[in-house]
């Protein structure tokens, strides 16, 4: 073999080999996806993200940091973290089913497993007189949950919807506020759906003329047709079959009318998956629907359940769509923010609460111990700062744009002229280029916040260079959420 037969051979080789790298590369680096943002696309007006009070207030109400760390924008300090606060401005407020008082020889029974940071204190302790003012009411009870709530008010929360767990536990069946002996069977007696409306009544107008609280939505039902609910069970709870919803919702307006509160409008049913609640409103008649305003339903279904019959139901007969409750125990939130993108793909709701922003393990935005009796306080979950990428940014009043694409949400703030795009990263690195063609964001100013869960970036921030073309393109790191605010220079 000569040597110029040698190096001609050595030059093919490395030839090829380049090939096969520039091959290999061209598949780990794809074209970036194109994402058209058309304003004109709206899919509803975005009423605000928010969080139940029960159980976590019930023990921590008291705390202005955390009502500042939930319910304001502003930077908190809480164990030696700074956190950015999530602006909520949905409170959701538990009306309690337990007391321990005792009379005509009955008392409260208790679930052998129920934790006392659960038990939610009611305020009508024995039914014998449906006057606020009278010895059967105890108003001083669950103060810190009241307290709260109306430190959320104060910090400009304008939502507050009122929900039940369980009936007062006088009116169960079996004297037990966590659920009948079969989860299967309803525990609220026949008899006492008058005084259960009386309750849930009372209390809306007692808060709108003495705590300065005015409830926008009333849901009598949690998670009602689910079998969760047992008279050993971890909660408050109360199995409602759909027949026994639409005996009891008439009774519920008659009360809330009666007492001045026309205007109060009532959700239902909080159903725990997508798939059940298409099937309770399905199974209301007309009538029934006429009364429901709100349609809630909870995210428990995860990445499961046909989340586009909801809004079809919901578009249909003309019902504002909230997922009421959400909650997982994937502590970097990536199963979050997936879900989240699949609401506003499919489920289309105008607002989302998450459940418990405080609770142990990876439930918690903040994370505890798994008695919040006990009062501890740990470092916030990667899941906090996820939350926080949506939160900060898609705010109430701004117009939700369809996007066509599942990574991105995007937000228009017209009179603002502001732009938000929440992009969520896959398994794989990639790139997507926005074409805003349609908007007029020349020489706009680019703010991108970024948080990567398994990895230590929570929510920073970086000023990016000013938009000079019609087109945003932008890296995409695995496992990533990042936020693009677009600020259009002040019109002319």
């Amino acid at each position: 073999m000569t040597f110029s037969t040698l190096t001609r051979r050595r030059l093919i080789a490395a030839l090829l080999g380049c090939v096969v790298c520039q091959s290999v590369t061209a598949e780990e680096t794809p074209a970036p996806k194109k994402v058209e943002i058309q304003p004109s696309r709206t899919q509803g007006t975005w009423e605000g993200w928010g969080c139940s009070l029960a159980w976590w207030a019930k023990i921590f109400g008291d705390r202005d940091d955390l009502a500042d760390a939930f319910f304001t924008t502003k930077p908190v300090m809480l164990n030696n973290q700074t956190l950015p606060g999530l602006g909520m401005t949905i409170a959701r407020y538990n009306a309690g089913a337990c007391s321990w008082n005792e009379f005509d020889g009955r008392k409260m029974q208790v679930s052998k497993i129920i934790k006392p940071f659960r038990q939610i204190e009611g305020f009508w302790l024995d039914g014998k007189n449906p006057d606020p003012e009278s010895a059967s009411w105890n108003w001083s009870v669950d103060a810190n949950q009241r307290a709260m709530l109306l430190k959320a008010r104060d910090r400009g929360a304008n939502r507050f919807e009122l929900f039940s767990n369980s009936p007062m536990w006088w009116m169960c069946a079996n004297d037990n506020p966590s659920g009948a002996k079969d989860g299967k069977k309803d525990n609220l007696r026949p008899d006492q759906h008058r005084n259960f409306a009386i309750y849930l009544a009372t209390i809306a107008k007692q808060a709108k003329e003495k705590w300065g609280i005015a409830f926008t939505t009333i849901e009598p039902f949690n998670e009602p047709v689910t079998n969760y609910w047992f008279a050993d069970c971890k909660q408050e709870g109360c199995h409602f079959d759909p027949k026994t919803q639409v005996k009891f919702l008439p009774v519920l307006r008659e009360e809330l009318d009666k007492r001045g509160l026309k205007d109060l409008p009532i959700a239902a049913s909080d159903e725990t998956s997508f798939d059940q609640a298409v099937a309770t409103w399905n199974s209301y008649p007309a009538e029934t629907r006429k009364l429901v305003s709100q349609i809630n339903v909870h995210g428990y279904q995860g990445r499961k359940g046909r989340r586009d019959l909801v809004h079809q139901a919901a578009k249909k007969d003309g019902k504002t769509l909230w997922n009421s409750e959400y909650g997982e125990k994937n502590a970097d939130g990536l199963e979050m923010a997936y879900n989240l993108h699949l609401d506003f793909k499919h489920l289309r709701p105008t607002a989302w609460a998450y459940w418990q922003p405080l609770d142990h393990i990876g439930w918690g935005l903040i994370r505890t111990d798994g008695d919040l009796g006990t009062k501890v306080l740990h470092e916030a979950n990667p899941k906090y700062f996820v939350l926080a990428q949506y939160s900060r940014h898609i705010r109430p009043g701004m117009k939700v744009i369809e996007t066509g694409d599942l990574e991105t949400i995007a937000a228009i703030d017209t009179q603002a002229r502001r732009l938000v795009l929440v992009v969520l990263g896959g398994e794989q690195p990639g790139e997507k280029s926005f074409d805003l063609s349609k908007l007029p964001l020349t020489n706009a100013k680019v703010t991108r916040w970024i948080t990567e869960p398994k990895a230590s970036v929570r929510y920073e921030r970086h000023e990016e260079a000013p938009l000079k073309s019609k087109t945003l393109q932008v890296k995409v790191p695995a496992n990533s959420v990042q936020t693009f605010e677009i600020q259009a220079p002040a019109a002319p």
